[in-house]
């Protein structure tokens, strides 16, 4: 394994962290936009429809698999910028 996939392993956990909480505030935010209701529905919630339910798991997929990439792909454009080597 070459070192610089080593060496970015740490910073790659923080960095999945930190895009996990963002996209959790971000996906809040927009479920209050989106959604009837503060909190969006649990899969298990009785009193929530179908359509409700799988459109909040749907939204909640998007935006968290789309902050993951771009928090992923900033932090490896960085790591390049900062040693000249691609971390992947």
């Amino acid at each position: 394994m070459k070192a610089s996939k080593v060496a970015y392993k740490p910073v790659g956990l923080v960095l999945g962290a930190l895009s996990g909480l963002a996209a959790s505030a971000l996906f809040r935010q927009v479920w209050k936009t989106v959604g009837n209701d503060q909190d969006a529905p649990d899969a298990t919630d009785e009193d929530r429809g179908w359509s409700e339910v799988l459109t909040a798991a749907v939204l909640q997929g998007a935006i968290f698999a789309g902050v993951k990439a771009a928090v992923d792909r900033g932090g490896a454009v960085a790591t390049r910028r900062l040693t000249g080597t691609w971390p992947g």
